[in-house]
């Protein structure tokens, strides 16, 4: 490996790149479905190749190929030289970075059983346990019990004089169960929707899912959505629960802070961001209960790594500390245009995408109350959980979610389920509204697989850590 890396870095230092970097990944990834007593899917896909990305003339420019050998790689980095020297041509200002140590490491994944040596057989077999106590409460129409894997060894080496070889294995799954009758269908997901719940660990994050333990509750709560209450309309307190919460996190914090967003250089699929420059130091973005930061570091997340695709060392920053706005995920580039610390959040899906920034894990920290006592101390409110919908503007403001299941609150003691939750809101003017946060018993890490963004669309892994918290007087159900 070394000798093809120092191949592309020499050829594209004598044609006078400033820069480059070359990436060399090979992934495998497994994913099996049961559903309603059948397999449904049993896919397994594995891919190689290489990235080259040069800076010349103050431009960046990328190619890529799945073929890896020394005249490839020599042609590939010349491929990316002429187009850093073409978009040079049409450069607003030059490309210029913050400076990284160089490194050379070896890093092996956090894994004890790893989950592609686990027979197919056994995989099969624990998902028909799953099924079958989804579909053994009655009113079920449909189940489905699912486990993902994925396995990535990358090499990345720059002409910074870094060389460094890093192993990334995740586990997960998750489960469903649909109901339907009294004219209606309503669904029940755990441990989360949009795909369970994964972790950065082997096969022994499977039993920690706790799906069989849940299977016949989870069925059992699909069924009595049917005849449940709909929603109130009207302003009320809640408390959202830890998964919720963390798609709540990465919705309106995760992503307005990207620094290339803030920037415009995303404008065009993803939009923008309301959290611009001026107001960093100054917008109080939440109540002082809201420290939210982003932390690469973090054991057993999906956005955890050693190193990111610039080289640059993992990072735990604040984004968010007692409710005023610090902190930007940056990339090289980005951090010195605003002359700020590089927080390390460039990544590429896979050796065919140019790195761009991207969440790593962005985390809520606990609280000091128990979520009991949180409850207890709310009159009159909702307990909603698990997310069923989202939505929310270019900006990052206005935004409604939807959630699988709600508990009426009364005089401090969960009622009623009610279904067809929806809640809406104003980014600061939410976050400002969160007065208290449940303790560090309450928290998880949530690993969500598909946060897609980048034109070509690149889809990536990362994570997000909540407690239970409570936002005061926020429009619930249809405004009137």
């Amino acid at each position: 490996m070394r000798e093809l890396t120092d191949l592309c870095l020499n050829k594209a230092q004598k044609a006078g790149c400033a820069y480059a970097d070359i990436r060399i990944i090979k992934r495998e990834r497994q994913e099996i479905s049961l559903k309603s007593g059948n397999v449904e899917a049993i896919s397994v896909s594995d891919d190689l190749g290489f990235g080259v990305r040069v800076l010349k003339n103050g431009a960046w420019g990328f190619a890529s190929s799945r073929i890896i050998s020394p005249q490839k790689i020599e042609e590939i980095t010349s491929k990316a030289v002429e187009i850093a020297e073409a978009s040079a041509r049409v450069k607003d200002k030059d490309v210029e970075l913050a400076p990284v140590e160089p490194v050379v490491a070896k890093i092996q994944a956090n894994c004890q059983i790893d989950p592609f040596t686990v027979p197919l057989e056994e995989k099969l077999q624990f998902l028909a346990r799953v099924d079958d106590r989804l579909r053994s409460v009655k009113g079920v129409a449909v189940s489905k019990a699912f486990l993902t894997f994925f396995k990535e060894f990358k090499v990345f080496a720059s002409t910074d004089g870094s060389f460094i070889e890093q192993e990334k294995i995740e586990s997960g799954g998750g489960m469903e169960a649909i109901a339907v009758g009294e004219g209606d269908f309503q669904i029940r997901s755990f441990p989360n929707s949009m795909g369970g719940n994964t972790a950065a660990y082997g096969y022994e994050f499977i039993p920690r899912l706790k799906l069989e333990e849940n299977a016949e509750r989870i069925a059992q709560e699909a069924v009595a959505l049917l005849k449940a209450k709909p929603c109130p309309s009207g302003e009320m307190d809640i408390i959202l629960d830890s998964s919720q919460l963390a798609l709540q996190i990465h919705e309106s914090c995760g992503h307005p802070t990207e620094l290339d967003r803030v920037l415009g250089t995303e404008a065009s699929y993803a939009g923008t961001s309301f959290m611009t420059p001026d107001l960093l130091g100054k917008l109080q973005y939440g109540s002082k209960y809201v420290n939210i930061y982003a932390d690469a570091t973090a054991p057993g997340g999906l956005g955890s790594f050693a190193y990111d695709d610039e080289g640059a060392p993992a990072q735990c920053v604040d984004l968010v500390k007692e409710g005023l706005f610090v902190g930007y995920l940056t990339s090289r580039e980005t951090a010195h245009a605003l002359g700020i610390p590089n927080s390390a959040c460039m990544r590429a899906d896979g050796w065919g995408r140019m790195p761009i920034i991207r969440m790593t894990n962005i985390s809520l920290k606990p609280g000091d109350a128990t979520l009991e006592e949180i409850i207890a101390d709310t009159k009159k409110g909702l307990y909603l959980i698990t997310n069923r919908s989202w939505s929310i503007d270019d900006k990052r403001l206005n935004f409604q979610f939807g959630t699988e299941m709600a508990y009426e609150i009364k005089n401090g003691k969960l009622g009623a389920i009610v279904k067809n939750a929806t809640y809406t809101g104003m980014t600061p003017q939410f976050w400002n509204s969160c007065d208290a946060v449940a303790n560090k018993d309450y928290w998880t890490l949530w690993g969500l697989t598909n946060c897609g963004k980048g034109q070509p669309s690149q889809v990536m892994h990362v994570g997000h850590g909540a407690s239970p918290a409570r936002f005061r007087k926020v429009q619930v159900g249809v405004m009137k």
